[in-house]
């Protein structure tokens, strides 16, 4: 899932509120999405002996998601973006990833050792990513994980996990193993995450090979 670079493809659902809220200070919808990660995590968190609260969180993921991605739009539209703007969106994105993901992670749902795993993964992908702007001046949204895919991921696999356990196929046994759709989640997290890091991380390289034959030149 490369969501990330079809951003343009949701501006239909994110213009028309951007310009009703063009009088609201960007950094107060960028607050507000945080506080809405937070809220999801501690969501999902107890949503173990409560499962409805795992469609609650689903939906609590998605509402934040969209916060994140409409203070930016109203920072372009009423001409308030400014680097200050862009470094606290950066700052939030990376606690609202912790706190959603995290949520799951230290939950009865997942192994402690997987959830490590899968935020070592999301904060790797998101750091190559900023890194590369750092070095190169080339904001980095390339890869198999981005925070778009993340968003999606952490809305639809609580209602697949819902589902399942209604169903009675909270989790799959294979053998003597046992795996919930979270962990599954997560491990997608741990896996494509770090690949992701590793694929914006050859990238790069590449990149700043190129710049610096271009400086030869």
């Amino acid at each position: 899932m490369v969501l990330d670079s079809k951003r343009s493809a949701v501006d239909f659902a994110l213009t028309p509120v951007a310009k009703k809220l063009i009088n609201v200070n960007p950094n107060m919808l960028s607050w507000i999405g945080l506080i809405l990660a937070f809220v999801s995590g501690l969501l999902m968190y107890l949503s173990y002996d409560s499962h409805i609260l795992l469609i609650v969180g689903a939906i609590v993921v998605l509402v934040s998601g969209y916060f994140d991605a409409i203070d930016g739009k109203v920072a372009k539209l009423s001409g308030k973006a400014s680097k200050k703007g862009d470094y606290l969106d950066h700052v939030f994105d990376r606690y609202a990833d912790v706190f959603m993901i995290g949520g799951v992670a230290v939950s009865a749902w997942c192994n402690p050792y997987l959830g490590l795993l899968a935020l070592v993964g999301v904060l790797l992908t998101s750091y190559m990513g900023t890194q590369a702007q750092a070095v190169s001046n080339i904001r980095l949204y390339a890869g198999l994980l981005g925070r778009a895919d993340r968003v999606v991921l952490s809305t639809l696999f609580p209602i697949i996990q819902f589902v399942a356990c209604a169903l009675e196929y909270g989790w799959i046994q294979i053998g003597d193993f046992s795996i919930s759709w979270m962990e599954i989640m997560m491990l997608y997290f741990a896996i494509v995450g770090n690949l992701t890091a590793i694929q914006r991380g050859i990238i790069t390289w590449k990149k700043l090979g190129e710049l610096e034959e271009q400086g030869e030149e």
